[in-house]
């Protein structure tokens, strides 16, 4: 069975969104990251794991694909970005109860049950599946019960306020699967449900 791994940014206080627009994360969309090496070979080789792509609708037509489908063919060559080419072969599968098709390559839409549509993509043979989307998607994953691993960025920078991935009555512990710190002042660290 595939596991359905999270990845967010988050803040040292627990933060995946801030309430005003502030540059707070050390890697946004773009060529500008202040990810060191070490962080950026990781990150690269959680990707050979994954062979398919869960997106919320608004981080699909935020530019998500278009984005680094375009960083893919910028930078053929770079190791760096081996993580983009990733995402353009890899199946996406976009969550919409507004989008009838898809406009994208390899990216199918599916609608209605998102919990049954998670299930059926578990099912399947190969690799995991990497979640990608804002604080309300996650929620909605996590609230159901269908994250398997959380991978979190922990950025080094407090926010304050903002949004929250963890709702009340979401899980009373996790299991920490590993955690590293590196260079750059990001530490990633691994958590799993204890269920």
């Amino acid at each position: 069975m595939k596991k359905l791994i999270l990845q967010m940014q988050m803040s040292v206080d627990g933060f995946v969104g801030a309430d005003e627009d502030r540059r707070w994360q050390l890697w946004e969309w773009g060529d500008d990251s202040a990810w060191d090496e070490e962080l950026k070979q990781d990150f690269n080789a959680v990707f050979t794991t994954v062979d398919t792509i869960l997106l919320s609708r608004k981080m699909a037509e935020e530019g998500y694909l278009t984005h680094w489908g375009n960083a893919a063919k910028k930078y053929p060559q770079d190791p760096f970005y081996a993580f983009a080419r990733r995402i353009v072969e890899v199946e996406k599968v976009v969550a919409s109860d507004k989008l009838e098709a898809s406009r994208w390559e390899r990216t199918r839409v599916v609608s209605g049950d998102l919990p049954r549509e998670v299930h059926r993509l578990k099912q399947g043979q190969g690799g995991d599946i990497a979640v990608f989307g804002g604080a309300g998607f996650a929620s909605a994953l996590i609230a159901a019960g269908l994250v398997d691993e959380f991978q979190f960025f922990i950025n080094p920078a407090v926010l304050g306020s903002g949004h929250r991935i963890f709702g009340e009555g979401d899980f009373g512990r996790l299991k920490l699967l590993g955690s590293k710190p590196y260079a750059s002042g990001m530490v990633v660290s691994r958590y799993a449900p204890e269920r």
